[in-house]
């Protein structure tokens, strides 16, 4: 596979054949009664006035620039601007600590870092003595306004290879420290062109994102799939489960793509006088519960799609495109990717109905991730000699073939237990405790049991905080709902679950939790 598709060449051509269109709406939830709104060509400007300030900070071909912003304009501007350089970002939590701060600089010794005002003093503890230089900016639509710190005189474009670095980015880190992926900017290119394919993109279709832009969802699956179809994308400063459809709904957005957990708030929270939405494409990640789809489902005025993907595939792996999609289906494989389920403990396929890794065939750095950040060990054992002259990605997460030929998702590797014998997927007990009376979510872990080897054990969100489920209650659904393997061995009443910024839930900190409560 060869592309000399870019992020910049793409945005290039956007820009010279929709510069009217409608490019970004900003929606400020904390500082402006009103949205701003900038077409392609202004958006542009901006973008080459800030690739002009980043020049004057020494920032050129192959240099590096940390983002720790949440959502805004600036965060866009920049990362453009730095496309436009040859540089490349690392965009990360803006709730990292100082801690964090320091492990990431260290690890990817960018040339510049980029804050906001309010969180400085955090992220100026991280830097400490490293002599990093630093920007400073609202994360308000202020950015943009002359006499900003991010604006300066406009700069050419470089001229930039597909297989230039364009990003790192750190995976989730539920289990373990998060792997620095490393993209290129044909992995850009290619999920501009792919994620705008899959779905028919129009010029007129617009994006509502309210997840946060430094992760993989809010730019693979919206914003770059937007810009190469001339689309536009309204952007939420953050996401708002009892103002969601209401957002939707006043900023005219025809497409949207969410987690399952805010998907569950969503319908939690949903406000009587929610307006009636008429959606024209949802994308959603993670299995939701029968209840929970229908639900969204009437909310949306259309049913959402479940796709799979990550960080490291780029572009997604499968979409459950068909005319009746089901909740807990991860779909098809979509055209122009190969996949193998491979069953962990043989090494060979998975048989029909039987769990199995997903791998991956691709091309590293076109529509795979090139490799992790210095880490030769996760490098080997994601590229797998599995068939000669083929690279695959084992991606570590299980699926199954089910007798329509869709896929179901599993779990990871690790979230699948054998109790007495019998497979348990802990990600499908979550799925199916979120249903039961009075529990908004549920997680689940594993213990050792010295009769049955492992047994679950969940850890439930109520509804009704002042009213919490008894323990004997969810005992009961559980024997009436759930096979004797998959039943919870203990119950723990907890305010909130620890969870990533994405919503992806930390279960190495569920023991902490319960202790606490």
């Amino acid at each position: 596979m060869e592309t000399t598709t870019t992020l910049t060449s793409l945005w290039k051509e956007t820009v010279d054949k929709y510069p009217d269109q409608p490019f970004l709406i900003f929606r400020d939830h904390d500082t402006r009664p009103s949205d701003t709104a900038w077409t392609y060509a202004e958006f542009d400007a901006l973008i080459s006035r800030t690739a002009g300030r980043l020049s004057e900070l020494g920032i050129g071909h192959g240099d590096a620039i940390h983002i720790c912003l949440r959502n805004c304009p600036a965060f866009l501007m920049i990362w453009l601007a730095a496309a436009r350089l040859g540089a490349w970002m690392i965009p990360v939590d803006p709730g990292s600590s100082s801690r964090d701060i320091d492990s990431q600089l260290r690890r990817t010794r960018p040339k510049l870092g980029i804050c906001s005002y309010a969180g400085s003093g955090t992220y100026r503890a991280g830097v400490g003595n490293s002599g990093l230089g630093v920007i400073e900016v609202s994360e308000t639509a202020a950015d943009t306004d002359h006499g900003s710190a991010l604006l300066s005189e406009p700069v050419a474009r470089a001229n930039v290879s597909p297989s230039d670095r364009m990003a790192i980015m750190f995976t989730s880190g539920t289990t373990s420290e998060p792997k620095g992926v490393i993209l290129t900017q044909a992995n850009y290119g290619y999920i501009a062109t792919k994620m705008a394919a899959i779905i028919g993109q129009k010029p007129q279709d617009r994006w509502y994102v309210c997840l946060p832009l430094f992760h993989g969802n809010a730019q693979y699956y919206c914003f770059l799939p937007a810009i190469a179809s001339g689309a536009s994308v309204a952007l939420s400063s953050r996401f708002t489960a009892s103002g969601w459809a209401a957002d939707v709904k006043s900023l005219r957005a025809t497409h949207a793509s969410l987690f399952a957990a805010p998907i569950r708030m969503i319908i939690a929270r949903k406000p009587a006088d929610a307006p009636a939405l008429e959606l024209r494409h949802v994308w959603f990640a993670q299995s939701l519960a029968e209840k929970h789809f229908s639900e969204f489902s009437k909310i949306c005025g259309i049913v959402p799609r479940q796709l799979y993907g990550m960080t490291e595939t780029t572009a997604i792996v499968t979409a459950n495109l068909g005319p009746h999609p089901s909740p807990d289906a991860i779909g098809k494989v979509i055209s122009g990717r190969r996949i193998r389920l491979i069953d962990p403990a043989t090494g060979a396929d998975a048989r029909h109905g039987e769990p199995g890794v997903i791998c991956v065939e691709g091309v590293r750095g076109i529509d795979l991730f090139s490799e992790y950040l210095d880490n030769s060990a996760a490098n080997n054992k994601a590229f797998p000699d599995i068939e000669e002259g083929k690279t695959w990605f084992f991606t570590g997460d299980l699926a199954k073939t089910r007798p329509d030929s869709t896929l179901q998702f599993v779990g990871r590797i690790d979230d699948v237990i054998k109790v007495s014998g019998e497979n348990v997927s802990l990600t499908e007990v979550e799925a199916a405790i979120a249903q039961a009376p009075n529990v908004l979510e549920a997680a689940v872990l594993a213990v050792d049991d010295p009769i049955r080897d492992k047994v679950p054990v969940a850890y439930v969100v109520p509804q009704t905080k002042d009213a919490p489920p008894k323990e004997s209650e969810l005992s009961a659904w559980a024997e009436r709902n759930l096979v004797p393997s998959a039943r919870p061995r203990k119950w723990t009443i907890v305010d909130s679950l620890p969870r990533t910024s994405v919503g992806k839930i930390r279960r190495f900190k569920l023991t902490e939790v319960g202790h606490h409560q």
